[in-house]
């Protein structure tokens, strides 16, 4: 896992929905600086989207040789 357990939180928030049904959220907080590490902070050049996201087919075959030959992590 790129973080390390100090730079990680998550938080659950249980309540009541108005019908009676409790329900559950998860939050997730990182720190700054684990962001800026992997170059994904909001402030680097690197985390802004410069161009078009690939086609459809493109993640549908990501996903096929994933299925087929594993996750390597």
């Amino acid at each position: 896992m790129p973080f390390d357990e100090r730079e990680i939180r998550i938080d659950l928030m249980c309540g009541r929905r108005g019908d009676g049904h409790w329900h559950g959220t998860l939050g997730l907080t990182v720190d700054a600086r684990a962001l800026r590490r992997l170059g994904l902070h909001p402030d680097q050049p690197a985390s802004v989207v410069d161009g078009p996201s690939p086609p459809a087919w493109w993640h549908a075959a990501g996903e096929r040789y994933a299925a087929r030959y594993g996750r390597t992590r």
